[in-house]
């Protein structure tokens, strides 16, 4: 091939290049700006939208008539239970309705007493005291209970235990938290709640306590070992101000929703 041929052939075939460039990169070019142009409208509407519903929510609501909130107070819980009349101070609470007055004085006062019948449990406090580092000893790793009491602001524990029959045993225990930053008693509650759904307690998540805020009651599954008699243990934990109720009660043979009940509501209705 001659040079003037080579030249020649080179001049034909370079402007093809640039046609096929000019055709494609233009649709690229293209896409991405209505791409561009598709969001930016999405985006626009959904701001118009936006501030177009809440400018129609404000609107229905301005429109509609004021809705009256609930009395702040509730009834049967006021003191007085009357309103006085103007310029009238009401008297001090009569003691049996001063809960505060209660909680402060003879904590055992506020346990329930042994049922007619009953005998003394044989592991319970003989004058009704429980010392909080024999009360830390009832869990398992007793060092870190006393530590965590005392951290609670523990302050008494007072304690009833009896026996009814050959093997129906129950304890009451009502722990009283000092008034700090910390609500002692409530933590204390919680805790132990947490632990009931777990396999090595009651394994549920127990029954709501009529009465109380958070308290529950709970049945756990029977306990068979060889060798030994059958065992039914109930449980009930709840609050009040700050004082923790824990009670337990073990038997021989089945423990019924209703005894483990009425007796966790009996207790709360004493404090």
């Amino acid at each position: 091939m001659s040079i003037e041929e080579s030249i020649q052939n080179t001049d034909t075939a370079s402007p093809s290049e640039p046609e096929t460039v000019a055709e494609t990169a233009p649709p690229v070019r293209s896409s991405r700006r209505r791409v561009l142009r598709t969001v930016g409208l999405i985006a626009v509407a959904a701001v118009i939208g936006l501030v177009g519903g809440t400018a129609v929510g404000y609107g229905i609501q301005a429109d509609r008539e004021p809705t009256a909130l609930p009395p702040l107070n509730q009834p049967g819980l006021a003191y007085p239970a009357k309103a006085l009349p103007k310029g009238q101070t009401p008297e001090p609470p009569a003691a049996k309705d001063d809960r505060q007055a209660k909680a402060q004085g003879d904590l055992r006062k506020l346990l329930l007493p042994k049922p007619a019948g009953a005998k003394k449990g044989e592991f319970g406090p003989s004058d009704g005291w429980m010392p909080v580092y024999e009360f830390a000893s009832q869990f398992k790793k007793p060092g870190n209970a006393l530590d965590y009491q005392l951290g609670l602001g523990v302050r008494r524990v007072a304690a009833a235990a009896w026996t009814v029959g050959e093997y129906r045993s129950t304890e009451i225990r009502l722990i009283q938290y000092r008034a700090n930053d910390t609500l002692g008693a409530q933590e204390y509650v919680e805790d132990q709640q947490a632990y009931m759904p777990e396999e090595d307690f009651a394994g549920n998540e127990g029954k709501e306590l009529k009465g109380s805020s958070d308290g529950r009651y709970y049945l756990f599954p029977v306990e068979r070992k060889a060798g030994y008699l059958d065992y039914y243990e109930a449980r009930a934990y709840f609050h009040r101000g700050d004082i923790a109720v824990e009670i337990f009660v073990g038997d021989t043979e089945k423990i019924s929703e209703k005894d483990i009940r009425s007796l966790a509501e009996r207790q709360l209705g004493r404090l």
